[in-house]
């Protein structure tokens, strides 16, 4: 098959990989421009490069809208489009122009965690497993029928950075498998559930501020959900933002005003949280280590040498 990818970042260059390893032939390769958005400096490998490498030429654009790319898409005359991590919406011109279709590849498993960092929010959202679904793209944003599907299970001190690495290995061994099932004639796949899916939005930095009101359980995965290289979930101590590096759930239950720095606790410090810890029945979130805004790595027990005081979202 004659195949145009659409990719960028990390996914976008393993499914270029795993197209140049396969019996096909990549005759176009479209990605974005470098961007300064702090998500999107993450596991950054390089669509254009590695397709200028192997002689596959490259369009870089922010959307697909123009006349030029849809000249150029005609003239490539392609069987197939494989996309992973286009940030933007692709027409039915374009997704339907292939003899056979466009399929996408897409780290999640869909109908759940739609639309963007979908390993990030599933972590926030205590999910047993994530992973990556190859689907048939359609009119509607990640809800084509679906080729196939992997997953991987989370662990209880699984990171995003730990997911991340377990589910980007999945793509070629999946985009391998879509290429021989769409190579074959198949159209026999599996129709998504609409009435699981779920749609979220692209992360920002706000998203990592900490709300003390959250129970601890919630805000110890937002911690694991935000590891390095991400940027970390942060609050605010003294007028001094303070990114938390590493924290678990107290053993003990303690009672009063979430954010409260309140007792040391094995290897860190307590910090009340959830909206009912006034009522003594919560736990909090014990602070392990901590990063200060000049870049500087410290244990919690160094950082909050006294106790009292309030974490605050807000200097």
């Amino acid at each position: 098959m004659r195949i145009v990818m659409f990719g960028y970042q990390t996914w976008g260059h393993r499914t270029l990989q795993a197209l140049l390893e396969s019996d096909h032939e990549v005759v176009l390769a479209a990605t974005h421009p470098k961007s300064e958005h702090a998500y999107e400096k993450i596991w950054d490998d390089s669509v254009a490069d590695l397709a200028a490498e192997h002689g596959i030429p490259v369009l870089l654009r922010n959307r697909p809208d123009d006349e030029e790319l849809m000249g150029r898409l005609k003239e490539a005359d392609p069987d197939l489009i494989v996309a992973n991590n286009w940030r933007t919406w692709i027409p039915p011109q374009i997704f339907g122009l292939p003899r056979r279709g466009t399929l996408n590849v897409h780290d999640s498993l869909l109908p759940a965690y739609a639309g963007f960092s979908p390993i990030i929010w599933a972590l926030i959202n205590g999910e047993k497993e994530v992973g990556v679904t190859a689907h048939m793209m359609n009119e509607e944003l990640d809800a084509g029928d679906i080729v196939v599907q992997r997953a991987v299970p989370v662990g209880p001190s699984d990171t995003a950075t730990d997911l991340f690495h377990r589910t980007v290995d999945l793509i070629g061994p999946i985009v391998a498998e879509s290429l021989d099932f769409i190579a074959s004639g198949r159209t026999d796949f599996a129709p998504q559930d609409r009435s699981k899916a779920s749609f979220f939005h692209k992360r920002s930095i706000e998203d990592s501020r900490i709300d003390w009101n959250w129970p601890a359980e919630d805000i110890e995965r937002l911690v694991r959900a935000q590891s390095d290289p991400y940027p970390n979930a942060f609050t605010h101590y003294r007028g001094e933002r303070v990114r938390v590096l590493k924290a678990s759930v107290s053993k003990g239950v303690y009672g009063g005003t979430p954010g409260r720095v309140f007792i040391r606790e094995g290897d860190g410090v307590v910090i009340v949280a959830g909206a009912d810890a006034r009522r003594g029945r919560s736990r909090g979130l014990v602070i392990e280590r901590v990063r200060t805004e000049d870049g500087t790595d410290l244990p919690a027990t160094d950082y909050f040498r006294t106790m009292g005081g309030y974490l605050t979202d807000r200097p």
